[in-house]
């Protein structure tokens, strides 16, 4: 039995599965819910300046069936009393104390109001601070939010100022809303954060109602730009994970990992990519709170099947092979190779191959259907036949390397060989 426990900082908790600060996590009785289903630990939604919200606050984009594939919030930090929010902080860690309790802040802009914010949370008793350097809309107008994380030199005062009082350890949230994330998470580094999580949401519209002409969500005939989240931000949360984990400055330190985490498989890879525990938010506001059975019970039997013991044996391990792209092996090529015996001949390879690739599939005309097969010849690598298949393991790729050797791009140049004649 795979042991799940997680150690994060020095704060402990029974599995890695936390619920990121959002909506989720916004009250006393969220919290308790999702402890109960068996949470391993909560970000408690934002504390600052009392604000106030509008409605409505989300839109979604659904895609091929499935119900918000991308999710859009326009809703702003917490918007209940300070005084409440730590009451209740405080009784939840009396009630759980085996579970993590971080608490994401978001302070006026002078090291005074960091300072106070931090002194109130740390009398409840909480384990840990997160800086929320990344919400992207309603905040960045105050110069809060996404408008530190966007820069290094604010972020890391910013920090600092935190450091000073501070005696918990500190999590800084990094914006996806740069061209890098790696400036500021440096940043975050030199001013003396303890930990990196990453990322927020993605400043996005996620479409315009054809009839009001107004995009969603739609407030008294306005929009504004939301931050964008679920499954379809997670490639890029990926990216901007491994980055940080790659960066000699940022990788010695731990990282909670964010973005379109809904399945134990997407834990696992977030995990295998740096991320020492992974932040959930969307998934359970689609399916509750009790998702996180099947996230241990997933991951738990996928270490089991791999002879991984703990979480340490396993996070970061694919983080090495992700590589500079001329430093890929030139000489490493495959083919596409149909199963005949699964094959539904439905042509989808076949069309998306000859209108769209490299014209590398045979269609031989039939009764009472056509039939498709490889030119191995011209067939470049591609995947793009395997990836429109809709039978799984119809179409598979077969190693066929042009050379033995090692061939990069670099060496390719040096050696002065041929390109392609067509």
């Amino acid at each position: 039995m795979a042991d799940l426990r997680a150690n994060f900082l020095g704060i402990k908790s029974p599995n890695p599965f936390w619920l990121a600060s959002a909506p989720p996590t916004d009250k006393q009785y969220n919290v308790l819910r999702a402890f109960e289903a068996g949470w391993g630990g909560v970000v408690w939604k934002t504390l600052g300046s009392q604000v106030k919200n509008v409605s409505s606050r989300y839109s979604s984009i659904d895609y091929g069936g499935t119900k918000m594939m991308g999710f859009n919030n326009i809703e702003l930090i917490s918007d209940r009393p300070l005084d409440i929010n730590l009451r209740e902080i405080a009784e939840c860690v009396r009630l759980f104390p085996d579970r993590a309790m971080i608490v994401s802040l978001m302070a006026d802009n002078t090291r005074e109001k960091w300072h106070e914010l931090i002194a109130q949370v740390e009398d409840t008793g909480a384990h840990g601070l997160e800086l929320n350097f990344g919400c992207p809309h309603g905040m960045t107008e105050r110069g809060m939010g996404a408008a530190v994380g966007q820069d290094p030199e604010i972020a890391k005062m910013v920090v600092e100022w935190v450091m000073e009082k501070a005696t918990l350890p500190v999590i800084t949230k990094l914006t996806p809303n740069v061209h890098s994330v790696v400036p500021t998470g440096r940043a975050a580094v030199e001013g003396g954060t303890n930990a990196l999580s990453l990322i927020n949401t993605i400043q996005s519209v996620t479409g315009v109602d054809l009839d009001t002409f107004v995009p969603n969500p739609y407030v008294a005939g306005k929009s504004v730009y939301g931050g964008y989240c679920g499954p379809a931000v997670k490639p890029i949360a990926l990216k901007m994970l491994t980055t940080i984990a790659q960066d000699p400055v940022t990788a010695p330190l731990p990282i909670s990992g964010i973005g379109g985490v809904s399945t134990w498989k997407d834990a696992v890879e977030f995990m295998l990519l740096g991320a020492s525990n992974v932040q959930v938010c969307t998934a359970v506001m689609k399916h509750g709170f009790r998702i996180v059975e099947d996230m241990c019970d997933g991951m738990n039997n996928w270490m089991d099947e791999k002879g991984f013991k703990t979480l340490d044996d396993f996070i970061g391990k694919s983080v090495p092979t992700i590589t500079h792209w001329e430093d890929l092996d030139i000489n490493y090529h495959i083919v596409a190779n149909i199963n005949q015996d699964k094959c539904i001949h439905c042509g989808l390879c076949y069309i998306a191959c000859e209108d769209t690739s490299h014209q590398s599939i045979n269609l031989t005309f039939g009764n009472p259907y056509n039939t498709y097969s490889i030119k191995e010849d011209e067939c470049v690598g591609c995947n793009l036949c395997k990836l429109v298949c809709p039978v799984d393991s119809c179409i598979t790729m077969v190693e066929q390397r042009k050379g033995d050797e090692y061939l990069n791009w670099k060496e390719f140049q040096r050696r002065g060989l041929p390109l392609n004649d067509h």
